[in-house]
């Protein structure tokens, strides 16, 4: 009920044509290998009670899941990767390069530091260090989640070419918009997909994203699906395949379109 509370009284600054869905999906870690690295020195920064270590094992037998759905069904989105990704042999990032579907490859930071706890100087150091790693790769994000949601130092993401961020949401500040900050967007999150959600919920709030064409901006962790591959394979056909079966239907009618980060950013600017 409070979703619907929060989509019904902040109305969006930008009006679009349809109703559109957006997903990002944080990747913490991404690497065993990476996790083993750091040993242990970071593990309170990405998750409460499991390390590092295994947070990357997770997302590495899992993302891998989430990419050949979201490709079977067409969907574009934004792969929030921490940048120290670029110093191990990984899969993840050479799987969305290779993906036939044109993904949104963002920044998640670098060690997954909150950026609250940066000065301005650490901050941009750890910027400066993912255009450096992503430049090995030939891309050059554009989009920034920040770790843990703690958001600080936004005029630095407009020096290294950032154009949009995901700003801060919750219990009570999700909302269904898109914000200019400066010269940057705020592709606001919508909803949180943690492990109790079910697919019915979501199709009401598509609805809603429809009727009123309102940006619905889904966000998860892959982790949050389980810790093995079995348990998120059971979560991804319970809850994502039936939820985007329902907007790939809205898609087909005309009245919903997918977008990512990048791209709503870039509609977005085309309206102002």
């Amino acid at each position: 009920m409070a979703h619907y509370i929060a989509f019904s009284c902040k109305k969006p600054s930008i009006s679009f044509d349809k109703g559109l869905l957006i997903f990002s999906i944080d990747v913490d870690v991404g690497s065993q290998e990476l996790g083993e690295r750091n040993r242990g020195k970071n593990d309170l920064n990405v998750h409460d009670y499991l390390s590092e270590s295994v947070i990357g094992r997770i997302e590495e037998q899992v993302i891998p899941l989430f990419v050949q759905l979201v490709n079977d069904f067409e969907v574009p989105v934004t792969f929030a990767l921490r940048g120290q990704l670029t110093e191990v042999n990984n899969s993840i990032i050479d799987l969305l390069l290779r993906s036939p579907i044109e993904h949104d490859i963002g920044a998640h930071g670098y060690y997954h530091n909150p950026f609250t706890m940066l000065s301005k100087p650490e901050a941009e150091n750890e910027l400066r260090m993912i255009s450096m790693g992503m430049k090995k790769f030939n891309t050059k994000p554009t989009s920034f989640v920040f770790p843990k949601n703690k958001i600080a130092h936004l005029n630095l993401l407009e020096k290294y070419g950032y154009t949009c961020f995901r700003g801060y949401g919750g219990f009570k500040d999700d909302g269904m918009y898109v914000k200019k900050h400066g010269s940057l967007y705020d592709i606001h999150p919508g909803f949180y997909l943690g492990y109790s959600v079910d697919s019915a919920f979501l199709n009401k709030i598509i609805n809603i994203s429809v009727r009123y064409k309102l940006p619905f901006h889904v966000w998860l962790h892959a982790w949050n699906f389980g810790q093995t591959k079995v348990s998120v394979n059971r979560m991804i056909t319970k809850v994502l395949f039936p939820f985007l079966k329902y907007a790939k239907k809205k898609q087909r009618n005309g009245v919903l379109a997918f977008e990512t980060m990048r791209s709503i950013t870039e509609i977005s600017r085309s309206k102002m």
